[in-house]
């Protein structure tokens, strides 16, 4: 015959109570014994069916602290190895390290018998209220991770990004540090970095220093390009490897305008450019041509009469 069993609530309206596990039971029966002062009636299979699990759990969780040790220390040592910053690898060996930790408390847990579906659904809410509340952080720790695994700069770096152009003194999880020329210490998030445009300033070991110049009209071309070039040539610490280059950009309202280009160590582009541009203006003194001054030509459209006075 077919037995179909009840699980309506009792009479009362009160939920049925839940069953104990095996566990609680043997503990409760050994419990009762213990206290009814009934010793010859305990079984060594009685002691042991409540001992065991406390045993399993506490054998699972020293090796579950050993292997989140070395987990981490392994997941730091491959990072390091394929030259992850150490920042982020530090971060990546703790993120195991907790992964492992968590999972191994849900499944000590449910060793000894406690049902862990409610722990996973608190753990879960825990992590979707966490997330909300620390959106904004969250988003510039993973900036931060983006910013260290892909690298477009590197602390030492001089680079340009939000208005702002210095030197790069640290790069954190959160925020990335710089000093500015003139000893300003800024921090920034890293949210705000990986979003924008970032100049790496110093990334190459040459820059180009560009000046433009202007000469006066009355003025042989070809004679200015061999002067402007003879400077160009002449500027102490430029790059030896490349030519200059004098390129002629436009006629000017007042002056025909040259561009003079030379390349030049990045550690030293401040000091070659200033000695190119004194180097230009003692060339063109030299050879008599003018860099003229704004000129405007004024035509009347009637005859000026001047009225001089003896007064």
């Amino acid at each position: 015959m077919l037995m179909i069993q009840d699980e309506t609530p009792a009479a009362d309206g009160q939920p049925s109570p839940t069953p104990p596990t095996e566990l609680e039971a043997a503990a409760m029966g050994l419990w009762q014994k213990i206290t009814s002062g009934n010793f010859a009636g305990i079984t060594m299979p009685e002691i042991w069916a409540v001992v065991q699990p406390v045993v399993v759990a506490l054998v699972l969780i020293i090796v579950i602290m050993l292997v989140a040790g070395w987990a981490k220390r392994l997941t730091i040592k491959a990072t390091t190895k394929a030259r992850v910053e150490a920042t982020l690898a530090k971060f990546f060996g703790n993120l195991i390290k907790w992964a492992i930790l968590v999972i191994g408390g849900l499944t000590v847990l449910q060793t000894v018998g406690i049902e862990i579906t409610s722990f996973a659904a608190v753990i879960a809410a825990m992590g979707f209220a966490i997330g909300l509340a620390l959106s904004g952080t969250l988003g510039n720790v993973a900036a931060g991770v983006m910013l260290l695994v892909f690298r477009p700069y590197r602390v030492g770096d001089v680079i340009s990004v939000n208005g702002i152009t210095a030197k790069v003194d640290e790069i954190e999880l959160f925020t990335t540090t710089f000093d500015t020329p003139d000893n300003r210490r800024i921090v920034m998030p890293n949210g705000s970095i990986f979003g924008s445009t970032i100049e790496n300033v110093t990334h190459h070991k040459t820059r180009r220093v560009d000046i433009n110049v202007g000469t006066a009209y009355n003025a042989d071309l070809d004679t200015v390009r061999e002067v402007l070039l003879s400077a160009a040539r002449a500027v102490e610490g430029r790059d030896q490897a490349q030519d200059p280059i004098i390129y002629l950009s436009d006629l000017g309202d007042s002056s025909i305008n040259w561009s003079v280009r030379v390349w030049a160590p990045t550690a030293d582009f401040w000091a070659v450019k200033e000695r190119l541009v004194r180097g230009v203006k003692y060339a063109l003194d030299n050879a008599g041509i003018s860099i003229p001054f704004p000129q405007r030509e004024l035509h009347l459209a009637e005859p000026l009469r001047v009225r001089v006075s003896n007064d």
